[in-house]
């Protein structure tokens, strides 16, 4: 099966089901949709590195990071969305594995520790497991002042962080603007429930890599900053 009919079979299924029917439809991908993702991540041709025990590893963590972001990517209640936005969702999720999934980031991803601040980490499971299937470690926490201990016991790669936790609406910007003030300048990513331009500009004025509410961008953003190299406590252009 190809992936492009896997992409339409994904799309027939979430009109049959419907597109409330949400668990069903994550099952689908994963049963049906994975096969065609891996089948595409096997035909990206050779990795141009010695080894052919790398190679293959590379390629399984290609095929295991694409199979959970597709699935971030259309898990959980997205109102109004049509059964062929869900498609392009899906299909963008696996393109944009393929495209900065390279050797040299997977090298650098077995090397890196991300902190992921959230009080509802289970939001995030599939994002996780696609950069964990690279080999990215995680350190997870759950508010601000968690994360401000761990940082004070451990320097990381890369912060995530969401935006509203109880008692501060703006938590991920309190966090950021903690760091930098403290002259922490550690690549900071706000994932929330926001896309607007007028947010992620915020962003990036306060001293974040970015904002984003979509999987596949938070996957770009995260592995964009390791393959730079950003040590910790250095400074970071905006990546987009």
């Amino acid at each position: 099966m190809t992936i492009d009919d896997g992409v339409r079979l994904f799309e027939a299924a979430t009109k049959l089901f419907g597109v409330l029917v949400w668990p069903s439809v994550l099952v689908f991908v994963l049963i049906r949709f994975g096969p065609a993702l891996r089948e595409l991540v096997a035909s990206l041709g050779e990795f141009s590195l010695r080894g052919a025990g790398f190679e293959a590893s590379a390629r399984r963590r290609k095929a295991d990071a694409a199979e959970a972001l597709t699935a971030a990517a259309v898990s959980g209640p997205k109102p109004g969305a049509t059964p062929e936005a869900i498609g392009r969702d899906a299909r963008a999720a696996f393109d944009i594995v393929a495209e900065v999934a390279t050797p040299r980031v997977i090298r650098q991803a077995a090397r890196s520790t991300v902190l992921w601040v959230d009080d509802n980490p289970g939001n995030n499971v599939h994002e996780q497991h696609a950069l964990e299937a690279l080999g990215v470690s995680f350190v997870l926490a759950k508010s601000t002042d968690e994360a401000l201990e761990k940082l004070k016991r451990q320097s990381f790669d890369v912060i995530i962080s969401d935006m509203d936790r109880p008692a501060d609406p703006q938590a991920g910007y309190t966090l950021l603007d903690k760091l930098r003030a403290s002259g922490d300048r550690t690549p900071f990513i706000i994932y929330s429930g926001s896309h607007a331009p007028e947010h992620r500009a915020e962003a990036r004025r306060r001293g974040a890599v970015g904002c984003t509410n979509r999987p596949d961008e938070l996957f770009e953003m995260v592995l964009s900053a390791l393959e730079r190299g950003v040590k910790p406590n250095r400074a970071l252009a905006p990546i987009f």
